[in-house]
């Protein structure tokens, strides 16, 4: 089954840490995504531009409404994904613990839809 990790973080974070300390964090979601590809699970990932980049698209009265940047005012952003596919939900969870974001962000897990083609 798929599961999509959803990584939150603050956008900030990323800018006050030292070069040193941003080298590591690269080094360490290099690492974690090599052990998801490991072990035969991974199936896609990315990272987001920044949230001032986004844009929202809503409908409105039947008519889209487009709106530049994202329409959920939070205190952390999405700002990456991985999507998995494993057993069951505590193997995605298991994955999710081990991401490098968990330390620092919130990682959301959601089974993704199946839908036969």
């Amino acid at each position: 089954m798929q599961y999509l990790l959803m990584l939150y973080a603050q956008e900030s974070g990323w800018n006050q840490m030292s070069k040193a300390e941003q080298e590591r964090g690269v080094a360490a979601y290099g690492a974690y995504t090599e052990a998801l590809k490991a072990a035969g699970v991974w199936v896609g990932s990315n990272r987001l531009q920044d949230v001032g980049t986004a844009t929202t698209v809503r409908m409105v009265s039947g008519k889209s409404q487009v709106l530049d940047g994202p329409y959920v005012d939070s205190k952390e952003q999405l700002g990456g994904y991985y999507l998995i596919d494993v057993s069951d939900l505590d193997a995605a969870l298991g994955w999710a613990a081990r991401c490098p974001g968990a330390s620092h962000g919130t990682i959301e897990v959601r089974p993704v839809w199946s839908y036969p083609v």
